[in-house]
């Protein structure tokens, strides 16, 4: 495969247009244009003012696919670039993947492929854990899992109660949010959630251990759907899948460009955890 320009600029208009669909069927609302919802949203449900749901981010963060794009294409020289694996070199018994697959998980001119998922699951987690961080109900005491109140109990009230909606699917998993309570979890519990989403919605966005930040949000995910609750959690949880399998070039247009190289992997040591082999000390001379 020759990555040319021509390529180049059409993976960044597939990209383009990949982020549109996500905000478009995902996302209700994230275009407008009109002024009282064009810098920060409140919330339908209890009126805080959300900065991140603003709908000016949609069309920052567009540009900003578009702008990666344009100028990973200028880079490359007009014979283009030839990309390939040594098939002929795998070892026996090893099944091929298909050589695009390759490419778009490994391959760095093919990474402004991830940005339009890195910013839509992004941006859902930040605002999340934004409207959290400015919720009394999750920062003091807790009292958005467990209020106290029959008439408006917390999530973790709802989840073991079986008057309430959501049930969870696994009875386990009931007893294991009974025991939280019992313990006065909620507490710091609900400060970690609200920390929680922020960070991974943070790291996303600015392409920081991209892999990680996507693993800790499926796990996020997947807890609340064993809760019961579906919301966001399955588009998310499908879409951080495939980052997480493309860690190693997911971040590139972010932080991970200098810290994946910075820190490497447990099998190949980036440069700041990379011993360098002593010089062999001298054998101490026998004692006469």
């Amino acid at each position: 495969m020759v990555m040319t320009r021509t390529k180049a600029y059409v993976l960044t208009a597939i990209s383009a247009v990949i982020y549109v669909l996500l905000f478009w069927i995902f996302a209700d609302g994230l275009f407008s244009l009109k002024g009282d919802v064009l810098f920060s949203q409140k919330n339908p449900r209890d009126g805080i003012t959300v900065i991140t749901d603003g709908t000016i981010w949609t069309y920052v963060l567009l540009a900003l696919i578009i702008i990666a794009g344009v100028y990973e294409a200028q880079k490359i020289p007009a014979e283009g670039i030839d990309l390939k694996f040594k098939i002929e070199e795998m070892t026996p018994g090893q099944i091929h993947d298909p050589v695009w697959w390759q490419l778009l998980l490994g391959n760095i001119f093919l990474s402004v492929f991830w940005l339009p998922l890195r910013f839509f699951i992004g941006r859902e987690w930040l605002a999340a854990g934004e409207h959290k961080l400015r919720d009394s109900r999750w920062m003091e005491g807790g009292k958005a899992l467990v209020s106290g109140d029959p008439n408006a109990p917390g999530f973790w009230e709802r989840i073991v109660s079986p008057e309430q909606a959501p049930n969870p699917t696994y009875g386990w998993f009931n007893d294991f949010i009974q025991y939280m309570i019992d313990q006065g979890w909620a507490s710091w519990f609900a400060k970690l959630i609200a920390i929680g989403e922020t960070l991974v919605g943070v790291a996303l966005l600015a392409g920081a251990l991209v892999g990680i930040a996507a693993f800790f949000g499926t796990f996020m995910n997947f807890n609340f759907m064993l809760a019961g609750t579906a919301s966001t959690n399955p588009v998310l949880f499908g879409l951080s899948v495939f980052i997480i399998l493309a860690w190693k070039v997911a971040g590139y247009w972010g932080l991970d460009r200098y810290l994946l190289p910075m820190l490497g992997t447990p099998w190949q040591p980036g440069k700041v955890v990379r011993r360098e082999p002593g010089r062999p000390q001298p054998s101490p001379s026998p004692a006469d």
